[in-house]
C-alpha cells in the first residue's frame, strides 16, 4: 500500500502543483519501465554506446556552413534511437548527465578542431552541469585536449538554467564569455525572464524557438513574434539562429527578417562525426 502510494504521489508531483492522484496499475507498469530504462542507460555509459550527432549551421545570407551543433544519441540494441527528450531527463534526475555532458565537450571538441577553422561547434549544457562549478572546468579540459580555440565554441543554455542555479550560472558564464566563447539562449522566446537575462548577461546569440518557426507562413502571431526578436538581437548586436526549418518558404521568410543563421531538417538532418567532416571539407574546398 505504501509503494502504490508512492507512485501515486510521484505522478501528482510530476502533473504540477495542488493536485491529487489515486493509484493505477498503470503507475506500477510506468515505473516498472522507467527503472529498465534507467538501468540500460547506466549500462549504455558503461559500455560506451552513447554516439554524437551533428547537424550543420547555416549562414543566412549566402548559405555558407558556419558550423554544427553536437547532439547526444542513444542507440539501442532493442529499442532503436531513443530519442533525447526521453533520455536526458533521466540522466538529468540520476546524475549521470555530469559524466556524459563532460564527455559530450571532448568529443564534440575534438571533432571541431578537425574541421577549418571558420567552422564552430555548439553543445547543449543541463542546468546540472553547473553545480559545484564543474562547468567552467569541464569546457576548459575539453579546449585543452583538443586544441580547439576558444572562439570556435558556442555553449547552448536554456533559461531554467538561469532560474535554477543563478549566482552560480552567471559568475560561470561570465567567466566562460571572457575568454571569447559564444553563450547561447536556446528556445528563446518561451521563457520568463529572457529579456532580463540579455540586460544582464554576455549572451552572444539568440536562437528563436522552433514553435515560432513553425508557425511563420500561416499564423501572423508567430511572423510578429519572429520579427521582434530578430529586431531586438540586431539592436543590441547579438547572432540570431532560426532552428527548426523544414520548408524553403520557412528559410526564405526568416533570411528576409534578418536571422543571422538558420538550422534545420530542410537544410541539413544531423548525420555522423565523418558526415560532418566531409560536409566542412567540401564546403571549405
Amino acid at each position: 500500500m505504501l509503494h502504490n502510494a508512492d507512485l501515486a504521489l510521484y505522478r501528482a508531483k510530476g502533473d504540477g502543483r495542488g493536485v491529487a492522484r489515486a493509484f493505477a496499475e498503470e503507475m506500477e507498469a510506468s515505473a516498472r519501465a522507467r527503472r529498465t530504462l534507467e538501468a540500460d542507460l547506466h549500462a549504455a555509459w558503461r559500455e560506451r554506446r552513447f554516439t554524437l550527432a551533428y547537424q550543420p549551421i547555416f549562414e543566412a545570407t549566402g548559405g555558407r556552413l558556419a558550423g554544427f551543433e553536437a547532439l547526444a544519441r542513444w542507440p539501442h540494441p532493442e529499442r532503436g534511437l531513443v530519442p533525447p527528450d526521453v533520455f536526458i531527463p533521466i540522466t538529468e534526475e540520476t546524475g549521470l548527465i555530469l559524466p556524459l555532458g563532460a564527455w559530450v565537450l571532448r568529443e564534440a571538441c575534438h571533432a571541431a578542431a578537425g574541421w577549418p577553422p571558420h567552422l564552430f561547434v555548439s553543445v547543449n549544457l543541463s542546468p546540472l552541469q553547473f553545480r559545484g562549478a564543474q562547468t567552467h572546468q569541464q569546457v576548459r579540459a575539453a579546449l585543452e585536449e583538443s586544441g580547439l580555440a576558444p572562439q570556435r565554441l558556442e555553449l547552448e543554455i536554456t533559461e531554467s538554467t538561469l532560474l535554477k542555479q543563478g549566482p552560480t550560472v552567471r559568475g560561470t558564464l561570465e567567466q566562460l564569455a571572457a575568454e571569447g566563447i559564444t553563450v547561447a539562449l536556446d528556445d528563446f522566446g518561451t521563457g520568463y525572464s529572457s529579456l532580463a537575462y540579455l540586460h544582464t548577461l554576455n549572451i552572444g546569440r539568440i536562437k528563436v524557438d522552433r514553435s515560432f518557426v513553425d508557425g511563420v507562413t500561416r499564423c501572423p502571431e508567430s511572423l510578429a513574434i519572429v520579427r521582434a526578436i530578430v529586431g531586438l538581437a540586431r539592436t543590441l548586436s547579438l547572432r540570431c539562429t532560426a532552428e527548426g526549418i523544414e520548408t524553403e518558404a520557412q528559410r526564405r521568410i526568416l533570411a528576409e527578417e534578418g536571422c543571422t543563421h538558420l538550422q534545420g531538417f530542410f537544410l541539413g538532418r544531423p548525420g555522423t562525426a565523418e558526415a560532418a567532416l566531409a560536409l566542412a571539407r567540401s564546403t571549405a574546398a
